[in-house]
C-alpha cells in the first residue's frame, strides 16, 4: 500500500487498536440547517477534540472549522439532490479531486445506492472516485445510502457493503442490522457503522457496543451525538465504547455523570 494512503487511513482509523470514532456532521449538504446543525460552530466545534475524524462537506469546513484544528477530516463529495427531492440521493461529484487535496483532506466520501433506479449513476461516479483515490493516496468512505423504499436488513446491506468494496472502498459505512457480523465477514474492507435517527443515548451506546462486538471497526455517528442533550457528554461515552471498552450500561452512567458535572 502506497505510503500516503496508509498515512491517511491511519489518521481515520487509530492503529494503535484499529478503532475509530468519526463525526458525521454533513447533513446540510441535503437537509440545510437540521436540528443541532443550525448553529453550527456552537454545537460541533467544541466536539472536535474528541472525534478521531470528522466527516463534513467543504462549505461546512471552510466556513466553521478554524484552520488550527487537528481532527482530521472526511470530505463528503457526493451530492447534488436535496431532501425535497423525488430523486432523493440520487447523487453526483460536488467536489474535485483538487479541492479535496488542497483542504487537506484525510479521506473523502461518497454514497451509492443499490438498489434504486439510478444505482448505475452512482456507482459510476464512485469507481471514477475510487480510480481518483488510487491515485492521488486518498481513502474512500463509501456510504451505503438507503432510500425510503429499501429495506435495512443484512441481506441488503451485505450486497450494497460488499459491492461498495469490490469497486474499490477503503472503508465502507453501512447501518447496524441483525446478522451484522456476516455483514462484516463478506467485506474485505474496514466497516463502520452509521448512526442513523436519533435513538435515545442508552440505545444508541447499546448499538455501538453490538456492532464492535460483531466485527465493526467503530461508528461514524452525527444525530446521536449532536441533537443528544448533552452532545460533549455523549461523544466522550462513545469513545468510551469505542477506545476503552466500556460496556453500554458503564458509558451511559458515564454520559450522566459528566452531564451532571458540565462534561
Amino acid at each position: 500500500m502506497d505510503w500516503g494512503l496508509k498515512n491517511r487511513l491511519n489518521r481515520i482509523i487509530r492503529p494503535g487498536d484499529g478503532r475509530t470514532v468519526m463525526l458525521a456532521v454533513d447533513h446540510g449538504y441535503f437537509m440545510g440547517p437540521t436540528s443541532g446543525l443550525d448553529d453550527f460552530r456552537k454545537t460541533i466545534n467544541p466536539l472536535l477534540p474528541y472525534a478521531d475524524t470528522v466527516m463534513l462537506t467543504r462549505g461546512a469546513l471552510r466556513n466553521y472549522i478554524p484552520p488550527d484544528c487537528e481532527t482530521p477530516v472526511v470530505l463528503r463529495v457526493s451530492g447534488g439532490t436535496s431532501i425535497l427531492s423525488k430523486e432523493l440521493l440520487r447523487e453526483g461529484s460536488i467536489v474535485t479531486m483538487e479541492d479535496a487535496l488542497r483542504l487537506n483532506v484525510a479521506g473523502v466520501a461518497f454514497s451509492i445506492l443499490v438498489g434504486a433506479d439510478f444505482e448505475r449513476d452512482t456507482l459510476l461516479e464512485f469507481t471514477r472516485w475510487c480510480d481518483d483515490c488510487q491515485k492521488y493516496g486518498v481513502p474512500m468512505v463509501a456510504v451505503t445510502a438507503v432510500g425510503k423504499e429499501m429495506v435495512r436488513d443484512e441481506k441488503y446491506m451485505s450486497l450494497a457493503s460488499r459491492i461498495a468494496a469490490e469497486l474499490g472502498a477503503h472503508i465502507v459505512k453501512t447501518y447496524f442490522v441483525d446478522g451484522f457480523e456476516r455483514l462484516v465477514e463478506k467485506v474485505p474492507v474496514p466497516v463502520v457503522i452509521a448512526g442513523g435517527k436519533k435513538l435515545p443515548e442508552p440505545e444508541a451506546l447499546r448499538m455501538t457496543a453490538q456492532a464492535l462486538h460483531a466485527g465493526a471497526v467503530g461508528v461514524d455517528m452525527g444525530r446521536n451525538i449532536f441533537q443528544a442533550e448533552d452532545p460533549v457528554s455523549m461523544i466522550k461515552a462513545v469513545r468510551a465504547v469505542v477506545h476503552e471498552k466500556h460496556t453500554p450500561e458503564e458509558a451511559f452512567k458515564l454520559y450522566n455523570e459528566l452531564r451532571k458535572k458540565g462534561h
